[in-house]
């Protein structure tokens, strides 16, 4: 079994003062449990990564430095959730890093599970939903269908689990190694190997203030999922184009024989119909090849997945940490 280790909690944050608060408290008492049980090393390092928040998200993290011993990582602009939890992932400075998100709706009390899997052997745990009662049913059928379809176009994912899990600082090294731009990260993190576990919880009401993943950014996640771990669509297009140049044989010999009988029909319909068909498989057929060529495009350039504008360091720790990362290739 492992040593106890240190370990860092890692926050995105959009727009959340309402939650930090509560956040704050939460994590610095459960460093406070983690130590006095022997689970943990040293109290635990808080990293807080403000995604171009518009509110006084910064605000609090600046404060919380001396209330709360916490670490603040600003980037440049809203870069998305997912680059914000990868710059705090990559700026971790722990034996493990717990990623959770804001609003307190993953439930810190299996962390204790979490650092137990770790210590017998684990260097990914998993933290996956028991249950999804609490949910409204539109949410509960686009869920299911959400992970439904990623397994179906190969995308090897693990179902109602977001991004609430624990990764050895082993795992970030591995997963620093993935240089994509296009980031989807419970699928990267599958990608990386080493021996895994999952713990479930109970996901509860957000503690303050409002979603931000309303139904558009879902379905944009999930089409960067799908995109970003398989060409299976690609090959659908290619079905789809056997398959309609099939039926359009068999319409053509159609045709021929009915005009060798005598039979033809007056009437637009046998031509209008035909064309609208093909010309909507091919906007289909564009739509989805477009989208592959774009994600090509965007990883040529290379542009960094994030940028660090301003750091802020509990007073004590300036001196004797080693600088953040403030860019990743």
């Amino acid at each position: 079994m492992k040593s106890a280790p240190t370990l860092s909690f890692v926050i995105p944050c959009y727009n959340e003062e309402e939650a930090l608060p509560a956040l704050l408290d939460t994590l610095r008492s459960m460093s406070d449990s983690l130590l006095d049980s022997g689970r943990i090393a040293a109290p635990a390092e808080i990293l807080l990564v403000d995604d171009g928040s518009r509110d006084r998200t910064w605000e609090i993290i600046e404060a919380a430095r001396k209330t709360h011993g916490a670490t603040g990582l600003r980037l440049s602009k809203n870069q998305g959730h997912q680059a914000a939890l990868l710059a705090g992932l990559l700026n971790a400075d722990a034996d493990v890093t717990i990623s959770m998100d804001a609003d307190l709706q993953d439930d810190p009390t299996v962390v204790e599970q979490m650092l137990d899997a770790y210590r017998d052997g684990a260097e990914i745990v998993f933290g996956v939903r028991a249950a999804r009662d609490t949910d409204t049913a539109f949410k509960r059928l686009t869920a299911r269908g959400y992970y439904r379809v990623l397994q179906l176009m190969g995308v090897d994912i693990i179902p109602d689990h977001a991004d609430f899990r624990l990764m050895s600082a082993k795992a970030i090294a591995a997963l620093d190694s993935f240089q994509e731009r296009n980031l989807f990260l419970r699928g990267l993190v599958r990608q990386i190997g080493f021996q895994t576990a999952t713990v479930t919880y109970d996901r509860a009401e957000r503690v303050a203030g409002e979603s931000k993943y309303p139904l558009g950014k879902m379905l944009a996640l999930a089409a960067e999922g799908i995109t970003s771990f398989s060409i299976k669509p690609l090959r659908m297009i290619a079905i789809l184009g056997f398959l309609v140049a099939a039926l359009s044989m068999c319409y053509a010999l159609y045709s021929l024989a009915a005009w060798s009988m005598g039979a033809t029909v007056p009437g637009w319909t046998s031509i209008v119909l035909p064309i609208y068909i093909l010309g909507g498989v091919h906007m289909i057929a564009l739509g989805v090849i477009g989208e592959y060529i774009g994600k090509i495009y965007m990883e040529t350039k290379a542009r960094p997945r994030f940028i660090v504008d301003e750091i802020a360091r509990p007073s004590k720790a300036q001196a004797d940490r080693a600088p953040l990362r403030v860019a990743a290739e």
